[in-house]
């Protein structure tokens, strides 16, 4: 079978970093290759050589046999190969036909763009791929799912025939998925060949033909999905033995830690986006909120830990009403915070890291001395949480902003666990990690539960939810659409309220 594309002996430096290390991968014709490894194993920085948007220190670049050198992703696309981000790259106002011509837009006589040559080839591809599409529709008016083949259409209109999707299912409801994964297989059956960049082990069992994995910049194996299980593919990527159970006991539920009654908050932009808002979380135990992001998680948790206004209604916080108060108030009252967005709410990246493990108690003993600063006892704090929560870094005195992603979010995650604390709320508190980090970020959330701290998580993981939640709350444009039993629902029927789909047969839920 012909190798549409292969990497060899890729090198990547960075100062202090070798990201990759004599790195080899072939992608062969009509496959679906997986990439694994954990954070910071060198995965999107090798995608980002062959995308164009890095030059590799060492290495070759083959497309079909041929070497090539591909200085820009207009260098990839002209070699047929595409990218679909994880976050994607779609102008809310504009449709989807205006999305897929910037950059390549067509005209008539030299003047006038030609936008219905556009929508038709838009529903050729369509047809052609089982995407159903409709050119004419806005994006903002999307679902999820239908941004994501806008995405694929995008690559697919410039003629790629390589295609690299990055945590392609990150976002999308388990019927979504299932979607992708037909499309996935149409695009093979046509003679596509797909590089697939996921964390999510049982989907790479499920879609991929080759796996390679990777560790610390180098390429550790390869493996057939027939011959591999989440247990080994969780050891390679770590390289060591991991729990991929949660295992925890019933929860002993007890007082009430936070109680939201019909409440309303609108984002930055004055839409309210959290509408009518009631449940309650008690110490001991989990309440998960699912559902897919954008559907006012986030600023639910931001009203909830005083990021933003509330509109109307009441949150009683460990048996006291607030309203207009500060995150400092909040967390002084025993509320820990892990924000979605750890750059902009969780840390501050131009300070070292061992400030970032003390940001919200700095002003008190030890860490200070009424106007003093205790530099040893901050050190020390930093120097044993680095260790206890394995960040990587070569110390305590770098810049937050030089860690990775996923060590950004430990040091979060280490900062909020080590002091007194009686509620938790945790958005996306794994986004970002390997599978081995999201093991002890797991057990540590049921370790809290058990030790009596009430836990809000906030995930569009649904096997996160699933684990870890003794109750779950489902999400859709801003309401509770049920709060269930964790031990008596599946997927299916929590992928229908995702969707905004409430089934009257309740008989569904086992």
């Amino acid at each position: 079978m012909t190798n549409v594309l292969e990497l060899r002996g890729i090198t990547k430096r960075f100062p202090g970093v070798l990201a990759n290390d004599k790195i080899d991968i072939t992608l062969r014709e009509g496959k679906i290759l997986a990439l694994l490894g954990e954070n910071g194993a060198g995965k999107t920085t090798l995608m980002n050589i062959l995308y164009g948007l890095y030059k590799p220190d060492e290495g070759q670049i083959l497309v079909r046999g041929k070497e090539v050198t591909i200085h820009s992703p207009n260098d990839a696309i002209e070699r047929g190969i595409g990218m679909v981000h994880q976050h994607f790259m779609l102008v809310p106002v504009m449709t989807v036909t205006e999305n897929v011509m910037l950059g390549v837009e067509p005209t008539k006589n030299g003047i006038f763009l030609d936008k219905e040559k556009v929508a038709k080839r838009i529903r050729e591809i369509s047809d052609q791929y089982g995407l159903a599409v409709d050119p004419t529709a806005y994006i903002k008016d999307l679902p999820v799912g239908i941004q994501q083949r806008v995405e694929i259409i995008k690559v697919l209109y410039r003629q790629a025939n390589i295609l690299i999707l990055d945590e392609p299912t990150a976002v999308l409801t388990p019927q979504e998925v299932d979607g992708l994964f037909q499309i996935l297989q149409t695009l093979i059956d046509k003679g596509k060949s797909i590089i697939f960049i996921t964390h999510k082990l049982k989907e790479v069992m499920h879609a991929a033909d080759d796996i390679t994995v990777l560790r610390l910049g180098r390429v550790v194996g390869s493996i057939d999905p027939k011959d591999a299980t989440p247990e080994i593919l969780a050891t390679m990527m770590v390289g060591r033995d991991v729990n991929l159970v949660v295992n925890k006991k019933a929860a002993q539920v007890k007082e009430v830690a936070l109680e939201v009654k019909d409440l309303f908050v609108r984002d930055e932009r004055q839409n309210l986006t959290v509408n009518g808002v009631s449940f309650e979380v008690r110490k001991g135990e989990v309440l998960g909120v699912a559902g897919v992001q954008g559907n006012g998680q986030t600023e639910l948790v931001y009203a909830l830990t005083g990021l933003l206004p509330l509109d109307s209604g009441q949150i009683t916080l460990l048996g006291e009403a607030i309203k207009h108060t500060t995150p400092r108030n909040i967390l002084e009252r025993g509320v820990a915070h892990i924000p979605e967005d750890r750059q902009r709410h969780g840390l501050i990246l131009s300070f070292p890291i061992h400030d970032n493990m003390m940001l919200c108690t700095y002003y008190k003993p030890p860490f200070a001395r009424g106007v003093s600063l205790q530099a040893k006892k901050i050190f020390s704090n930093a120097e044993e949480l680095v260790k206890q929560y394995d960040v990587r870094t070569p110390n305590i005195y770098v810049n937050a902003g030089t860690l990775s992603g996923g060590n950004q979010q430990k040091v979060i995650v280490a900062r909020e666990f080590s002091r007194p604390i009686q509620l938790l709320i945790a958005s996306q508190p794994t986004r970002g990690l390997d599978v081995g980090s999201i093991e002890y970020i797991h057990s540590r959330i049921i370790q809290k539960r058990d030790e009596g701290t009430g836990v809000l998580l906030v995930s569009s993981e649904l096997d996160e939810i699933l684990a870890l939640s003794d109750r779950i709350a489902v999400m859709y444009k801003g309401q509770i659409m049920d709060i269930l039993d964790a031990s008596k629902v599946n997927k299916e029927y929590l992928g229908l309220l995702m969707a905004g789909v409430h089934p009257t047969n309740t008989a569904t839920k086992n």
